[in-house]
């Protein structure tokens, strides 16, 4: 009796050792944009009735989180990371009429000694509600059983009726098991009621993991995939809600924004005066480099010179310059390269007239808009690309 008493406290010693070892960083105060205005207006309507997140709580999500757009105190796990994307996803959905859940994966005392955790069972949704389940979210650790919690999301959603939004949240890497047999029954059962969403949120010896993600939301033929960093800002994550949640309301006729592409068409509907655009009115600059150069091509010159023009027309911008490689030779020499190129962009920009604030900052590999399987994809990955920070 005695040795199952000294046991069973070694035991609870170590749950106790293991949650204080993986405390939870504190991030700077988020505001987020408000979208309740985009719905009471009408021009923008509820698109899904449920959605269920699916939440990984293995080990590898201990580890530190290296990407950006997320400084913490002490500085932040990818468990960290994931739990305060989800309380900015919290923070930024209108006033909607949901069913919300949070279910875990891993496997040891952070789950229960399961494979996955239905840390929120389905409840009407509330901010408050929803943040109690986030706070249930207590620690990371086992493997990645991410089929277990496909499995059980099927099963938690059998109640549900309407349309149904499932988004999973992980570094992607290294799961147990292939959870695309669980997926392809989640959408025999549910078919085109459900779509499927992924966050990654991992490190960039971790980027086989996007695909692995990617996977999923092309199985489900319906939903997309993300990356943490890109939901960082308070406007990427108004931008990644408003996708997830809400549909366009009655069409409207015209062209506010002035860019010769119908409101009832038009996908970014600010557009600056005077930019290039797409058929579905986006800004569209194509800055493209030769393998391993950061030399601006003169075929681009022209097109830079529409930048400076819009940049000129629409005073009072700030702009990130985006560098970008395709995925060969070193990691350390991509940043390098992606830097420079950016630099190379901004520097032409000031140089021929730009008034705006303008920072040039390299991504390296991590953001690939192509595969880097072939030459075509990988002359689409060495570019330039223009983000708005305000």
């Amino acid at each position: 009796m005695k040795k199952i008493l000294v046991i069973a406290a070694s035991i609870t010693s170590l749950i106790i050792l293991g949650c204080a070892s993986q405390p939870i960083s504190t991030f700077p105060a988020y505001v987020p944009k408000d979208l309740n205005a985009l719905v009471s207006s009408g021009q923008y309507q509820q698109k899904i009735d449920n959605f269920f997140v699916i939440n990984d709580s293995s080990s590898s999500m201990t580890k530190d989180y290296l990407g950006v757009g997320f400084p913490g105190q002490p500085a932040p796990t990818k468990f960290s990371v994931e739990k305060e994307i989800l309380n900015r996803i919290n923070q930024t959905i209108p006033e909607l009429n949901l069913t919300a859940s949070i279910r875990s994966f891993g496997f040891g005392h952070c789950l229960s000694f399961n494979f996955t955790q239905l840390n929120l069972p389905p409840v009407t949704y509330s901010k408050s509600s929803f943040g109690t389940g986030i706070d249930t979210l207590i620690c990371g650790s086992g493997g990645s059983p991410l089929d277990a919690a496909m499995e059980g999301t099927t099963a938690d959603l059998s109640a549900t009726a309407g349309n149904i939004a499932v988004l999973i949240l992980s570094d992607g890497h290294y799961l147990d098991s292939d959870p695309v047999e669980s997926v392809k029954s989640l959408k025999q059962k549910y078919g085109d009621r459900v779509c499927v969403y992924t966050i990654w949120v991992g490190n960039e010896e971790e980027n086989s993991g996007i695909t692995s993600l990617n996977q999923l939301s092309d199985i489900a033929g319906c939903g997309f995939s993300t990356t943490a960093e890109k939901v960082a800002s308070a406007s990427d994550m108004a931008n990644f809600v408003q996708h997830v949640f809400l549909k366009t309301g009655m069409p409207v006729d015209g062209d506010d924004d002035g860019d010769g592409v119908l409101n009832s068409k038009d996908t970014c509907p600010n557009t600056l005066k005077g930019a290039h655009v797409n058929q579905f009115g986006c800004w569209i600059v194509e800055i493209k480099f030769d393998n391993d150069k950061s030399a601006i091509k003169p075929e681009y010159y022209d097109e830079l010179e529409n930048v400076v023009t819009v940049i000129n027309n629409n005073p009072g911008l700030t702009i990130e310059v985006q560098g970008h490689t395709s995925r060969t030779g070193a990691a350390e020499h991509n940043q390098k390269l992606s830097e420079y190129r950016a630099q190379e962009v901004k520097d032409y920009l000031l140089s021929h007239g730009a008034n705006a604030a303008l920072e040039a900052r390299g991504y390296g590999w991590r953001r690939p808009l192509d595969t880097n399987e072939t030459e075509e994809g990988r002359a689409n990955n060495r570019r330039v690309e223009f983000k708005f920070l305000q």
